[in-house]
């Protein structure tokens, strides 16, 4: 009897065992996660519009029909990145995801407190050589640390009625997510000045 008991009671222990693991590496070796599906669809860099959700063809998961949403496919080994996105009339947000899909950070209309939310994303490497300028506080420049050089960056804008969609498309499409092409020159400014 007391066999029987330890069988069963270590079958449910390596059971367990089994389950955690799994459930733990199947985003990391998953091959058609949210970033495989909307790579062949979107431009490194860019902003891309997705097609309004509907339950037949739901690119990532979890998609409203009230959202007007847009991606940005990133990539930080070329320099940080600058983020644009106006707001639009009734609800904006802007969420920031490994390459593992990993959330990391969100930001929306209300806590940016503008009619633009602009931020510059880049490595914690990337972050460390920004030369110190006094004129540039923190209050004045959003600056997110992303983990990974590569990931997503979701923005959504709400249509709380249907004929309001094509408003909340076109802010997202007036969204911009490029590479700093700026950063280099102050880069280079900062040793000479030191010298």
């Amino acid at each position: 009897m007391i066999r029987l008991v330890f069988t069963i009671l270590a079958g449910v222990l390596l059971g367990g065992v089994v389950h955690l693991v799994s459930v733990l590496a199947l985003p990391r070796i998953a091959s058609q996660d949210a970033y495989s599906r909307l790579t062949p669809l979107t431009k490194l860099n860019a902003v891309t519009q997705l097609p309004p959700a509907d339950p037949g063809n739901a690119l990532m998961p979890y998609m409203d029909p009230a959202f007007a949403v847009a991606v940005c496919r990133y990539d930080l080994s070329s320099g940080p990145i600058k983020l644009k996105v106006p707001v639009s009339q009734a609800y904006t947000s802007v969420s920031f995801y490994t390459r593992n899909e990993l959330a990391y950070y969100a930001i929306n209309d209300r806590s940016a407190g503008k009619k633009v939310i602009e931020l510059d994303l880049m490595t914690e490497a990337q972050h460390n050589d920004l030369p110190e300028d006094e004129d540039i506080t923190a209050a004045d420049r959003l600056i997110i640390d992303s983990p990974t050089t590569t990931g997503l960056i979701v923005l959504k804008a709400l249509a709380p009625e249907p004929g309001l969609m094509p408003q909340a498309q076109a802010s997202l499409a007036a969204s911009s997510c490029s590479v700093q092409t700026d950063q280099p020159a102050k880069q280079a400014e900062a040793p000479q000045a030191r010298r």
